[in-house]
């Protein structure tokens, strides 16, 4: 088997989450008084982190420290609730995931969303997988498509990067498995338009789940 670890990035990879983000992002706009913005808008908005998330749904000429840090504990305590509402695993990746555990591939999730959601939404939707580290951004740290993240996931895994495939749905994350030094698996059914994940010569790109299992479970 060639890998031994793979690396989920969550939002539009192992989850649907777009319209739990938009709807608690646009509350947040909407508390301070700012226009809202469609579902669809937030495609491109997410990926870099809660803060440039804010940055780019505020209007340009508010774009500065003060109002995204207005924005964070409404956006926070609505998501809190919230955050489960619409969101759901991409059909078929949970009876994956399982597969690759039967399997003894190790699992783990590497988020630029905050690490406290990102905790929660994997405990929330994927119960009874032992994942080896689910990391979200924590403070201090720096985001993806720094790889430190990862870095800290093969750490903890006592996998080498040669032998781990890094699955996402963004430029971020094809750019993160680069820095790595992790196999880059792009998949076209996220946030992301193809010729983004493209651009970055992944190894692997996929439409479906089953050409990633083929993927992950080639010999």
């Amino acid at each position: 088997m060639k890998f031994q670890l793979a690396i989920f990035d969550l939002d539009g990879t192992l989850l649907d989450s777009v319209a739990d983000i938009a709807s608690s992002t646009n509350y947040a706009l909407q508390k301070l008084g700012f226009p809202i913005h469609p579902v669809a808008a937030y495609k491109n908005f997410v990926g870099n982190g809660i803060a440039k998330l804010f940055e780019r749904a505020l209007p340009e000429q508010h774009r500065n420290i003060e109002n995204i840090e207005r924005m964070r504990p409404l956006f926070k305590a609505w998501y809190a609730d919230h955050m489960t509402e619409s969101t759901r695993p991409f059909a078929g990746l949970p009876k994956l995931l399982r597969d690759l555990h039967s399997k003894g591939i190790k699992l783990a999730v590497a988020s630029n969303k905050y690490h406290e959601a990102t905790c929660d939404l994997v405990a929330h939707f994927f119960p009874e997988l032992p994942f080896v580290a689910v990391l979200g951004h924590r403070e201090g740290y720096a985001p993806k498509p720094d790889p430190s993240i990862v870095n800290e996931i093969l750490a903890l895994s006592k996998v080498p990067a040669q032998a781990t495939l890094y699955i996402g749905d963004s430029g971020v994350d094809m750019q993160t498995a680069l820095n790595s030094g992790t196999t880059a698996c792009g998949v076209s059914w996220g946030l992301r338009p193809r010729n983004e994940l493209e651009s970055f010569q992944p190894q692997f790109m996929v439409d479906t789940i089953d050409q990633l299992r083929e993927v992950l479970l080639a010999d």
